[in-house]
């Protein structure tokens, strides 16, 4: 009799020292759902608790991705009976419906991440957006290989920069988060990874499972702090010098044209860029032009507000602003353009720019109240 069962979505296992994370959907290029949220979440705590847990590796199945992010295609599906039933109203959502709940604890293991003491070594050989930065970028180490692809795409599908992209969009240098944030463009390799601090090691794709290796049979110390340094030595030793980044060399028309305050003078610097760095103005522009005019605003007011504030109140706010998303049009409408229908043409609404004002940009930000993201058990 064949066993029919589906494979776990997320492996959770142990190499003596080391806890090892592997995410398992790799037909989906491993996008995080909730159950791999709600599995990772409470063995992770066990980890951090446990004195024979030195370290942590997180790695995707498969040829293709670390994670791909979130399961936005579940969530579009959820939130398709809200529309249908008058609409999503998040002061009033059931609390267990999934688009409260999985931003809720998506949100609240990206933190977890976050403050765990002991190292967490992201391997990011292949697709990594998104949700899969949010499992990533917060831990102390992340391996970039020529193989990886990082992006945060949302203002395709009328979201915004979330899962802590407040805080590591704000950390790359000059205005290059704001550019990577509106034109959603795609890193490739580890030389525009480490320059753009969203990597911390660059290393051969062939070189994972070595590292992985080395990782389990370090000489630990017990002592967080240490074995951080611990972890560094174990990377070091296959490290590669991924030469020069290409994103680098494209800087100072970046910080110039993505320097404004407003979305539509960002344009207009686009517009008047000339010389060498035209034709590359002239694309960013022309992506820009495509996505959500809202989310466009959107996600250029929380980058400039949230700069500066603490882990806890920059992921607060975004989860103020997705839950006004789920509460919206373009969320909905981008999951089906790009995922569902596939026509690549979604129909935003307000279609203009100039039609998404302060005011409607602001009431995003407004208090949840009582149903405000918490951190408390």
């Amino acid at each position: 009799m064949t066993d029919t069962a589906p494979a776990p979505e997320i492996l959770l296992e142990r190499r003596g020292p080391l806890a090892v994370v592997i995410l398992n959907r790799p037909k989906a290029l491993n996008a995080l759902t909730l159950g791999m949220i709600r599995a990772l979440a409470p063995q992770l705590a066990q980890w951090e608790r446990d004195p024979a847990v030195k370290a942590v590796v997180m790695r995707g199945s498969g040829d293709k991705a670390f994670c791909a992010g979130g399961d936005v295609r579940a969530i579009w599906e959820a939130g398709r009976g809200f529309q249908q039933a008058g609409g999503y109203d998040p002061a009033t959502a059931p609390d267990d419906c999934l688009p409260r709940r999985f931003f809720f604890e998506e949100y609240r293991l990206n933190r977890q991440i976050k403050l765990c003491a002991k190292p967490i070594v992201s391997l990011l050989d292949g697709v990594t957006m998104g949700g899969g930065c949010g499992l990533s970028m917060h831990g102390s180490h992340r391996v970039a290989t020529e193989r990886t692809l990082i992006a945060m795409p949302e203002t395709a599908i009328g979201l915004f920069p979330d899962v802590g992209g407040s805080v590591f969009l704000n950390a790359c240098p000059g205005e290059v988060g704001t550019y990577l944030a509106l034109t959603g463009d795609r890193l490739k390799g580890g030389a525009d990874a480490l320059w753009c601090k969203l990597a911390t090691h660059a290393a051969p794709s062939a070189a994972m499972a070595a590292i992985e290796e080395r990782l389990a049979g370090a000489a630990w110390t017990g002592d967080p702090a240490r074995d951080r340094a611990v972890a560094d030595a174990a990377i070091a030793a296959h490290a590669a010098d991924p030469g020069p980044s290409p994103l680098s060399q494209q800087s100072a028309w970046i910080d110039r044209c993505f320097a404004p305050a407003r979305v539509e003078d960002i344009l207009a610097a686009l517009a008047r860029e000339s010389g060498a760095a035209a034709e590359r103005a002239a694309a960013a522009r022309k992506t820009i032009e495509t996505r959500s005019p809202t989310s466009l605003k959107l996600t250029l007011a929380q980058l400039r507000r949230t700069r500066g504030l603490g882990f806890d109140q920059a992921m607060a706010t975004e989860f103020r602003l997705v839950q006004r998303c789920m509460a919206g049009h373009d969320f909905f409408e981008g999951i089906r353009a790009v995922l569902v229908d596939k026509d690549q043409a979604p129909r935003w609404r307000p279609d203009r720019l100039d039609a998404v004002t302060d005011a409607m940009i602001d009431a995003y930000f407004a208090p949840l109240g009582p149903r405000e993201l918490t951190f408390a058990d």
